[in-house]
């Protein structure tokens, strides 16, 4: 609870994942990825109810392991390729609602976000309030800069490739550009049911660092994460 508002944390892991089958629950740094996210929530002083939400009976078994609450199995038709993301939100939402238990701000906790910690949590509760916002989305620096890409022709041409004004341009003159990294989106339940989306007018970005911000999909982002981590356990030993 912040300022008053009760927050509900909402961990979405289906089963099925063609990248990196079983990504959810496959070990990472002593652990399995959706415990990362699990204790991140549970270990914020803002949050009051951490629940996962799962189609599949081994990820529900595996994040019940780790501290994850899964009162309720996720209906087949929110965890198919083609179903909406905020469609399985705002059922985890209606469900607690339909039991009494209602809460005013809905907090996303991607599984695949294992360098989120509970303090980058509790800061975009903090700036929700601040800006008044309708919502909160954490952001990143891009990995490269956006205006040295373009699209090729057929023939592979370059011309035009870059902008006049780019070609002796030196990357520490050009603005900062940002991305979404997966991490945290947190929004008012009322702002986000209207308007069934948390980027939209009423929404302001919360920075992590690009260290924290490895949103996993292949192979690749798993072995970073790991590095990562261990630099972080080196770094910051219990």
């Amino acid at each position: 609870m912040y300022e008053g508002r009760r927050i509900l944390a909402v961990i979405p892991a289906r089963g099925g994942s063609k990248g990196l089958p079983g990504k959810n629950i496959r070990e990472l740094a002593g652990k399995p990825l959706i415990a990362w996210s699990i204790e991140a929530g549970r270990q914020s002083r803002h949050v009051d109810q951490l629940t996962v939400s799962t189609d599949s009976p081994e990820v529900a078994r595996v994040a019940r392991e780790w501290g994850g609450d899964v009162p309720f199995m996720r209906p087949a038709e929110l965890a198919t390729d083609e179903a909406k993301g905020i469609d399985a939100i705002l059922h985890a939402v209606q469900w607690h609602r339909d039991r009494g238990e209602n809460f005013d701000l809905v907090l996303v906790l991607q599984p695949t976000s294992p360098l989120r910690t509970a303090a980058d949590i509790d800061l975009a509760v903090e700036l929700f309030f601040a800006k008044d916002a309708g919502a909160v989305v954490s952001v990143c620096p891009t990995d490269h800069h956006p205006w040295w890409s373009n699209t090729l022709p057929v023939d592979g041409s370059m011309k035009d490739f870059l902008r006049p004004e780019l070609k002796n341009a030196n990357r520490q003159s050009l603005p900062a550009f940002y991305r979404l990294n997966g991490a945290i989106y947190l929004a008012d339940i009322r702002f986000l049911e209207k308007k069934r989306s948390f980027i939209t007018d009423g929404a302001f970005a919360y920075p992590m660092a690009l260290e924290s911000s490895v949103d996993i999909d292949t192979l690749l982002d798993f072995r970073l994460a790991e590095i990562l981590l261990a630099e972080r356990a080196k770094h910051h030993p219990k």
